[in-house]
């Protein structure tokens, strides 16, 4: 396609009325690129070209581009109305499957992002403890707000933003992940200080980095001996690892949990969830609020999302499908002799160009040649392979055999392009 419709043309003029021509700083590497709609597995661009896509919005789309069921209940609820400034049926519905299908939880906030959501369990969580501060991991997102957001690549305690308030961000106290012992030692350095531990379960957006055997289980313990709450986010997590998330995965019982991207099939929704001694803090002077909360639109979605995870076999097609890709990633990089390491578990998982040596920390996540990862992601674009720069992959319950040959005979077409254009893409030495 050409002229006024062309990717090329419409980047000039987003570039023109919003700042980089995105909405979101995430986006700033495919700035050029527009999408003209999403199906299943694939996504197709304004300019014709389809992609087998595995970065799926950033993750929301666990179930696939425009899942039938999911689309049908929006549809459905959109003549009813938005919001009404009171509660909804289908907001109550969404409320009563989250915490049945949780199981362990007692009560929920259903919001819009996990960006807020996480301040709102930093804030109960300070209300029920009465303390101000919280450990926190190095190389976590927690969203873009100034206590949470950091820049992990050169100093842990280096703020990641212009602009951004340093005694906001001194609120956290960080420590390596997989260090049981720095979380004590932090701990017991700040006595009666830190409100909350909050993490990850899987270190998922820089990664994929899976606890050590017994980490979870001794932030646990780390929490009831210290008097601090145990935050689980589940924003990429939850519903994905399994049903349960990373808190069934792991074995792990949080205080507070939040979750976002699959919860709600794709559409916009967080959801903060808890027992009702913390939870009902919500009620009790501790403000959370927010015009499009539980909007009839989202909760739609969550409803025909946790329906279609609860009653169709899809944690167990997104597992089979994810390990063959992996496995399928790893043959074809031995194959063509790249240093490919591929880390995490099949329903998230990372690619690097890295030496074969373990991956447990943020810090190990730095010798990889992440610039060269990058370059192979804009060869992977070209043979209509869609991924992420930062190396996580996503599997949808879309994906299939199919897709995982077409993905790796793109990935092997990128790899190929890298190789001649970048002849020391291969291999990489200590």
């Amino acid at each position: 396609m050409s002229g006024e419709r062309s990717g090329a043309d419409l980047a000039r003029r987003m570039t023109a009325v919003v700042p980089g021509g995105v909405d979101s700083n995430v986006r700033l590497e495919v700035a050029d690129l527009f999408i003209e709609s999403g199906s299943g597995a694939r996504i197709r661009d304004v300019d014709g070209r389809e992609y087998i896509d595995h970065v799926l919005g950033q993750g929301p789309a666990f179930l696939g581009h425009a899942h039938p069921a999911v689309l049908a209940a929006v549809r459905d609820a959109i003549g009813t109305g938005m919001t009404f400034a009171a509660q909804t049926r289908v907001e109550l519905r969404a409320a009563e499957l989250l915490v049945d299908t949780l199981g362990w939880a007692e009560q929920v906030r259903i919001g819009m992002t996990s960006t807020e959501t996480v301040q709102a369990a930093l804030r109960v969580a300070r209300a029920h403890t009465g303390r101000r501060r919280f450990l926190r991991f190095r190389g976590q997102y927690h969203g873009w707000l100034d206590t949470t957001l950091m820049d992990w690549t050169v100093d842990p305690a280096r703020l990641a933003s212009e602009g951004q308030d340093p005694d906001a961000a001194g609120q956290g106290i960080t420590v390596p992940w997989n260090d049981l012992a720095a979380a004590e030692a932090a701990l017991a350095a700040h006595p009666g200080e830190i409100a909350a531990i909050i993490t990850e379960p899987m270190m998922c957006n820089a990664g994929a980095i899976p606890p050590l055997p017994g980490y979870l289980a001794g932030l646990r313990s780390l929490c009831d001996a210290h008097g601090a709450l145990l935050i689980l986010d589940e924003t990429i997590t939850g519903f994905r690892l399994a049903l349960g998330g990373g808190a069934e995965r792991f074995g792990v019982r949080p205080d507070l949990a939040i979750y976002g991207k699959a919860v709600a099939g794709g559409y916009p929704a967080s959801v903060l969830a808890g027992p009702a001694a913390i939870m009902g803090r919500f009620a009790a002077g501790t403000n959370h609020s927010g015009t499009f909360n539980a909007n009839v639109l989202s909760c739609a979605a969550i409803v025909a999302a946790l329906e279609v995870m609860r009653d169709e076999p899809v944690h167990a097609r997104v597992e089979a499908t994810g390990a063959a890709l992996m496995d399928g990633i790893r043959a074809l990089a031995g194959e063509l002799g790249v240093p490919l390491q591929v880390r995490g578990l099949p329903p998230a998982f990372h690619v690097s160009f890295d030496t074969p040596d373990p991956v447990v920390s943020y810090a190990d996540l730095l010798r990889a040649d992440s610039a060269r990862y990058r370059r192979l992601v804009r060869h992977a674009r070209e043979a209509g392979l869609y991924l992420a720069g930062r190396g996580i992959w996503y599997v949808s319950a879309a994906h299939d055999v199919e897709t995982t040959r077409t993905a790796l005979d793109r990935l092997g077409t990128a790899i190929r392009m890298l190789l001649r254009d970048d002849p020391a893409a291969a291999p990489v030495t200590r």
